[in-house]
């Protein structure tokens, strides 16, 4: 306990997944959170997005820890407003030791183009957004931890058939998480410079209702009209090196804790696997 003693986090996302799993993580091991959500729906995903009574259960859960939060609403297509949800956060806890660019949504399946645009506008422009209206509140020594994908390895412009499968939305998926570590890759030399780290986490598939859907398994059982969880657990898991169907949230908190605290206190610029084995698998 106490591997982020005193620190501050500012996650988005945080209404419920993974967002909600790195909050509570994050405050058992000692530090207040900031926890920021859109809480309303977007029109191109079919699954229901984090509400606000959701994230006042993540504010509540952080609270039973003994730790101090702030939650906001805002989107983090508007700068503006996420600059605010910020600072208003930051005028309350101080300065920020931890930014957590989590916020994402995966509209898989036919679609029409815009799919493409509105998740990268969530998961990639939203990210910068995070890191960008951010970065004035940091430390010296602040930890910025960006949510990847293990997607973000796989595709290229010209496949054939992943269009196909995953429609536009899951291509601009993969597209935004592939360049969250390429901007990581640009960005953290100039940053070492000052003594903060950015690295990213790539998360094989994860017990969250991004995943859990009938969108999403409708792509991995295009034989059923209606496959449910249960039929399509065994497509899942063909995915994965080990024999598991998908990681748990607080399989990539733990990664968020070791990333956030001094006992990474040199790691920066890394692209880390929370996967399974997955990229292993495909000889990447």
């Amino acid at each position: 306990m106490g591997r982020v003693e005193g620190k501050v986090a500012v996650i988005t996302g945080a209404a419920r997944g993974q967002g909600r799993s790195h909050a509570v993580r994050l405050a058992e091991e000692g530090a207040d959170i900031i926890a920021i959500d859109v809480c309303e729906d977007n029109d191109m995903v079919d699954y229901p997005m984090g509400t606000f009574d959701e994230l006042q259960e993540t504010a509540r859960l952080v609270e039973k820890t003994g730790r101090r939060v702030v939650i906001r609403q805002a989107d983090v297509r508007d700068r503006m407003g996420l600059a605010k949800a910020i600072e208003e956060g930051v005028a309350e806890l101080g300065p920020l030791d931890i930014v957590i660019a989590n916020a994402g949504i995966s509209p898989v399946g036919p679609n029409p183009y815009q799919a493409f645009t509105a998740t990268v506008d969530v998961n990639l422009i939203g990210s910068l957004n995070t890191v960008h209206a951010a970065l004035p509140h940091t430390t010296d020594t602040a930890s910025i931890i960006l949510i990847g994908s293990v997607a973000s390895f796989f595709g290229a412009p010209g496949d054939p058939g992943m269009p196909s499968i995953m429609g536009p939305g899951g291509v601009g998926y993969s597209y935004a998480k592939q360049m969250l570590g390429t901007y990581t890759d640009w960005l953290a030399p100039f940053l070492s410079a000052s003594g903060r780290r950015m690295n990213v986490i790539h998360p094989t598939n994860v017990d969250t209702i991004m995943l859990h859907n009938e969108r999403m398994y409708k792509i991995f059982r295009p034989d059923l009209e209606h496959p449910t969880r249960e039929e399509t657990e065994g497509q899942f898991a063909a995915i994965s090196g080990m024999p598991i169907p998908y990681v748990d949230p607080i399989d990539v908190s733990h990664a968020v804790v070791y990333l956030a605290s001094d006992e990474s206190r040199y790691v920066t610029g890394a692209q880390m696997r929370v996967d399974g084995g997955a990229l292993a698998k495909a000889g990447k």
